[in-house]
């Protein structure tokens, strides 16, 4: 039993290492010197390969030994929270369509000196939430209708990982878009969508300083 424990959070640990090494400043440079500038077109594809493959073992694990079932939700309120993940799970491709370019290498590299092409440009689900993707990730995480020991371990750890991950972020984008960005953080909350207040389209100009 506790063996099983173990090896799920060392599972995470070593997923958590391995995502966050590749999505570090220092990494890309690396990358980018050794392949060149091409190599930017497979990094995204390569990060999210990689990220899917790392997290299986872990997957494997809690299906294995999931624990003691500590509750389990009666329909129809299990469904209302599977549809509550499903729409969680749509917000994440969303939030990259809705701003491709804070996934550019070379812009993350660049900095504030990045071309105009590459500046903060608010829209979409970024006009409620500035980190869509720690939102969708907790909703997915705490919205599931059965709920285990292992799972539970795994899950609050997990939540820790999301939330030092959104730090991270938030100071990379901070290097990306400096004031832009800082302007930004006054007005829309990291997680809850709407706390803060919103950007609306129109505000676009007096955002992107």
């Amino acid at each position: 039993m506790i063996a099983s424990k173990i090896t799920a959070v060392f599972s995470l640990v070593a997923f958590a290492f391995i995502h966050s090494l590749t999505a570090s400043l220092p990494f890309k440079r690396l990358v980018m010197r050794i392949a060149g500038p091409g190599a930017e077109k497979l990094y995204l594809p390569a990060y999210s390969l990689v990220a899917g493959l790392t997290i299986l073992p872990l997957v494997y694990q809690i299906y294995k030994n999931p624990g003691r079932v500590l509750y389990k939700i009666p329909s129809p309120w299990r469904w209302l929270m599977v549809g509550g993940q499903l729409i969680a799970g749509m917000l994440a491709p969303i939030a990259f369509m809705d701003a491709p370019h804070r996934f550019k290498v070379h812009s993350q590299l660049a900095g504030p000196q990045a071309s105009e092409a590459d500046s903060l440009k608010i829209r979409g689900v970024y006009r409620w939430v500035r980190d869509p993707f720690l939102l969708s990730g907790l909703v997915m995480v705490w919205l599931t209708p059965v709920m285990t020991v292992n799972l539970l371990i795994v899950y609050i750890l997990t939540t820790i990982y999301f939330y030092l991950g959104s730090l991270h972020w938030e100071t990379r984008l901070l290097a990306q878009f400096d004031d832009e960005y800082r302007e930004y953080q006054k007005r829309v909350h990291r997680i809850i969508p709407g706390l803060r207040g919103s950007v609306k389209e129109s505000d676009q100009s007096s955002v992107n300083i």
